[in-house]
């Protein structure tokens, strides 16, 4: 274990599920992030009952969830399910196991689970006559067509003072069977050269004084971090702001659009794909002043003239690079302009997101957005979290690359 880990930066969605051997999640915990992984914790309602989720919480630094509910106003399953490079249910009772291999989805655990794209281990816990039980081997059989790992069951001491098959295999045997799935399963864009824009620009009018704009550069991190995570070679071009980029990625931090387009340039040219998710100013004073303006000397006479579209720019080259923009839109027609820009420019993809009210854009942990496909395969405007919808974004940019 430790920093050679294949879990090493790696989202490990954890279940736990109603068992005496919740106890062992705990431990499975520690080992999980000693070797450097994000867990995440979700817990039905029965676990809770063993192990509190306030435990869970302290042990992963995150809040571990239980009801389907738990964010107020959103429904978090979703999210879980496409931000997990694996998920691994220990224990996994017989009721569970029941529910997974025959689709239902009644709590925040089952919802999640069916939901995932990701590889699942499964480490069942039960008494020996539940777990001999044709049902148990049916549905084992068919969980295992759909590719789950099975961390099988052990012998010894098992409730009622019985002994028998059934105990929760060891914490390390399950720590062994997720790293091995970790390690088949690099990632996806593993050796892909990717450039990230985020933040906004700031266009001098002298020394002190400049033009911007509410870009926070979240959204961009978001998108930064998630094409690392699944293994990209990710530059990160950086507009000033106060947000920390993530760990990872080369961060190059510029201040002014023309040293942004500069950036970008330069980093494009040998990368497969260019996300375009900072707010680049698209004016910028024609002079700046040496000195700062005194305010005695009354306002400054700013002439502006148009800064450089990197995107438009890019597009141009018939580098066949994928390129995807986005764009912050006041307009209730946000599609048709997204559209239109998709189009002048040459993109593969555009995120128009809606800015200039609470809850969505610049600063907010949300975005409203549509997505705009070349391929027609557009996604409705809909409420995003911007984790989720960076995601999204990344999902649809390795279709590209592999067309």
């Amino acid at each position: 274990m430790g920093p050679t880990s294949a879990l090493a930066g790696r989202r490990v969605l954890l279940g736990v599920t109603g068992g005496i051997a919740a106890y062992k999640a705990c431990l499975l915990v520690r080992l999980l992030t000693r070797a450097g992984a994000e867990v995440q914790a979700v817990l039905t309602r029965s676990a809770t009952r063993f192990v509190g989720a306030d435990t869970f919480s302290g042990l992963t630094g995150r809040r571990a969830l239980v009801d389907l509910w738990d964010s107020a106003g959103t429904v978090p399953h979703i999210r879980l399910a496409h931000e997990a490079d694996v998920a691994v249910v220990a224990p996994l009772t017989a009721n569970v196991l029941a529910k997974l291999a025959n689709g239902i989805a009644d709590d925040l655990l089952t919802a999640t689970l069916l939901e995932i794209r990701c590889p699942l281990v499964i480490a069942p816990a039960m008494h020996t006559g539940m777990w001999e039980h044709a049902a148990t081997r049916a549905n084992l059989d068919t969980l295992a067509r759909r590719g789950a790992i099975l961390v099988p069951p052990a012998e010894g001491s098992l409730a009622a003072g019985d002994e028998g098959v059934g105990r929760l295999a060891e914490p390390e045997d399950i720590l062994a069977a997720v790293e091995r799935v970790a390690r088949d399963r690099p990632g996806d864009l593993v050796g892909v050269r990717i450039v990230v824009t985020a933040g906004p620009t700031w266009e001098p009018i002298d020394p002190v004084r400049f033009i911007g704009n509410r870009s926070s550069g979240r959204m961009g991190l978001a998108v930064a971090a998630e094409a690392h995570r699944r293994g990209g070679d990710v530059t990160l071009i950086l507009g000033p702001g106060t947000l920390e980029p993530p760990a990872g990625p080369r961060v190059l931090r510029v201040e002014t659009a023309e040293e942004m387009r500069a950036a970008v340039v330069d980093a494009a040219r040998d990368a497969r794909a260019v996300v375009m998710a900072a707010a680049v100013a698209d004016f910028r004073p024609e002079h700046v002043e040496a000195s700062k303006v005194k305010k005695e000397t009354g306002p400054p006479d700013v002439k502006l003239v148009p800064t450089t579209d990197i995107l438009a720019e890019l597009g141009a080259d018939g580098s066949g690079r994928v390129l995807i923009g986005f764009a912050a839109e006041t307009s209730p027609d946000l599609v048709s302009i997204g559209r239109a820009k998709l189009e002048a420019k040459r993109l593969d993809l555009v995120v128009v997101n809606e800015v200039g009210r609470e809850g969505t854009g610049f600063g907010s942990q949300t975005n409203v957005a549509a997505i705009v496909a070349a391929d027609g395969r557009d996604v409705p405007l809909r409420s995003w979290d911007k984790a989720e919808l960076a995601g999204v974004v990344v999902d649809r940019l390795v279709e590209l690359i592999r067309r």
